[in-house]
């Protein structure tokens, strides 16, 4: 097999060289992931959550928001069929994701394809999402920096999970650390690489605006998931409206 480094995703010269691709790819989320992943282990001590559990939840539901909205409600107390419940309907926005990315995994074996989906959060969505807009449809995915990349991701955040819980007897409060900011800041960062034009400026911009809006008016758990299908929506027209008047 041959490859040409000029393209993340050309073939590899070989498995080594495929996977430290997506290992560097994973770097901007590492540096995300290490705060809030220890934020969370520090919280969940503090919830009064095992040390097995905590780390079952970043090994098993590997979601951020859902694993602190979990803890927050474990730790007020809430029935286990409340926390399910707000954990799914946080989590309803992977539904969009995988929609998004599934054209470019046709190709692929329904086991990877399931391991692909396990794998992917808000962050390595927005990652692959660059990386397969290079990518013909009609080509599958390179395996190799693709899994790589989820597994640092992944690895990452259970590593990070586990310095919170060792640090949680001696950490009184995260608050104080700002710990709580580096997950919105890694999110800008990532949608900066998103944005090519102006309406996608446009369309970031009003759907970060009604996000808070619909929160503000008191759709707690559905703001996000709302947003992004109206934003994507008027996204999409915007395109259709441009490509028509061009014509």
């Amino acid at each position: 097999m041959s490859e040409t480094n000029r393209q993340p995703l050309a073939p590899p010269k070989h498995a080594g060289e495929s996977w430290l691709t997506g290992v560097a790819q994973a770097l901007p989320l590492v540096f995300g992931y290490v705060p809030v992943g220890f934020a969370f282990g520090v919280l969940a001590q503090k919830a009064g959550l095992s040390t097995a559990n905590t780390l079952l939840l970043s090994l098993i539901v590997y979601a951020g928001s859902s694993q602190l909205i979990a803890v927050g409600l474990f730790a007020a107390a809430a029935p286990a069929a409340s926390i399910i419940l707000t954990t799914f309907v946080v989590n309803l926005r992977h539904l969009l994701m995988s929609a998004a990315l599934a054209p470019y995994f046709k190709h692929w074996r329904k086991p990877e394809q399931a391991a692909f989906a396990f794998e992917l959060t808000d962050e390595t969505f927005a990652i692959h999402s660059n990386r397969f807009a290079e990518l013909d449809q009609s080509a599958a995915p390179p395996r190799g920096p693709t899994f790589a990349l989820n597994l640092t991701a992944h690895v990452t955040w259970i590593c990070a999970t586990a310095l919170g819980i060792v640090a949680g007897q001696l950490v009184t409060d995260v608050r104080p650390l700002a710990l709580d900011y580096a997950l919105p800041a890694m999110f800008i960062g990532l949608l900066m690489f998103q944005l090519k034009s102006r309406v996608h400026v446009v369309v970031a911009l009003l759907t970060g605006m009604l996000a808070v809006a619909l929160l503000l008016a008191g759709l707690e758990q559905w703001h996000v998931l709302a947003a992004a299908v109206i934003g994507a929506t008027l996204g999409v027209g915007i395109e259709v409206w441009i490509s028509k008047r061009s014509r």
